[in-house]
C-alpha cells in the first residue's frame, strides 16, 4: 500500500503508423522483466502528434484501445497514454487509463495547443480524471495542460477530510526540444506547489513535420527534487515511489493547508 512501481517508456515514434508503433511498444513492454504496476506511454503514442484526425481517429473499440487492453491484462499492470479518439463525430486527444482487468477510464485533454492548431481539430475536455491505485491518488493530464497550474492545483479537501486531493501527477507529452527549459521548469514547479510526486513522459526523435523532441522524461519528488531524468535517447525506466516519503514531507511542511480555495468552471 505504501509503494508504487512505475515504468516509463521514452521512445521515438513511427509517424502516423499505428501498427509499427504498437509492435514497438509491445517489444519494449515485454522487456520489462520486473513486476510493475503502472506503465506510462507518451502523448498520441500510436501515431505521433498529428492533426490527421479523420485518417487516424478510432472509436473506443478500435485497435489501439484493444491493444492496451490485451497488454494490460497480459502484463497484469495498468497501461496509460493518449491517442486520437472519435466519439459521435467529435474528436479528442484522449488519455486512456487501462486496468489489468480490461476495464478503463479516460481523460480528454483540457488545454488544446493553439500554436500547433490542435484547437482547430479537436474538442477540449471538461473534466479532470483522478485515478486510484493501491491507495495512491493519481491526477492525469496531457502535455500543454502542464502550463496551466490552476487546472492541476491541489484541492485542500478530499470528501469531508482536510487532505491533499492527489499524490502523483502524471503528464504524458509530445513536448518539442525548442521548449525543453519550460518542460523541466514546469514539471518541477507543479511538484513543489502541489507537494506531490510528478512524472513527465515525453517522446524523443523527430516527427513527420520535422520537429525534434529531446525526451527528458522525469520523475520528481514532492520537494521538486529530481529522482530521475532521461536523456535524449530511447529509454525504458522503472522506479518505486515510496508513499512514506510523501507523507513525511506533508507532515513536516504542510504548505498545502494554506492554499487558496477556488472552483474551475467547465
Amino acid at each position: 500500500m505504501s509503494k508504487l512501481r512505475i515504468s516509463l517508456i521514452q521512445t521515438s515514434l513511427h509517424w502516423e503508423d499505428k501498427h509499427s508503433n504498437l509492435e514497438m511498444f509491445q517489444r519494449k513492454i515485454e522487456s520489462i522483466r520486473e513486476k510493475t504496476e503502472l506503465i506510462i506511454l507518451p502523448e498520441m503514442f500510436s501515431t505521433g502528434f498529428t492533426m490527421q484526425k479523420e485518417l487516424l481517429a478510432e472509436t473506443m473499440d478500435g485497435i489501439t484501445v484493444e491493444w492496451m487492453r490485451k497488454t494490460a491484462v497480459g502484463k497484469n499492470a495498468i497501461v496509460t497514454g493518449s491517442m486520437i479518439a472519435k466519439t459521435e463525430g467529435t474528436y479528442y486527444n484522449r488519455l486512456i487509463w487501462m486496468l489489468p482487468n480490461g476495464e478503463y477510464g479516460f481523460y480528454d485533454k483540457r488545454h488544446l495547443f493553439a500554436y500547433g492548431k490542435e484547437d482547430q481539430h479537436f474538442s477540449a475536455g471538461k473534466k479532470r480524471f483522478i485515478a486510484s491505485v493501491n491507495g495512491w491518488k493519481i491526477n492525469l493530464v496531457i502535455c500543454y495542460d502542464l502550463r496551466f497550474p490552476a487546472w492541476v492545483r491541489q484541492s485542500r479537501t478530499n470528501g469531508q477530510e482536510m487532505q491533499p486531493e492527489y499524490d502523483l501527477l502524471v503528464v504524458v507529452a509530445s513536448w518539442p526540444a525548442a521548449r525543453s527549459l519550460a518542460w523541466r521548469t514546469l514539471l518541477q514547479a507543479r511538484a513543489i506547489e502541489n507537494q506531490c510526486f510528478v512524472i513527465g513522459v515525453n517522446r524523443t526523435g523527430t516527427d513527420g513535420k520535422g520537429l525534434q523532441y529531446n525526451g527528458e522524461s522525469m520523475v520528481l519528488g514532492p520537494l521538486g527534487e529530481t529522482i530521475h531524468i532521461s536523456g535524449t535517447e530511447e529509454e525504458v525506466f522503472s522506479f518505486t515511489l515510496d508513499r512514506e516519503i510523501l507523507e513525511e514531507n506533508r507532515r513536516m511542511l504542510p504548505f498545502w493547508r494554506d492554499a487558496d480555495s477556488f472552483l474551475i468552471q467547465p
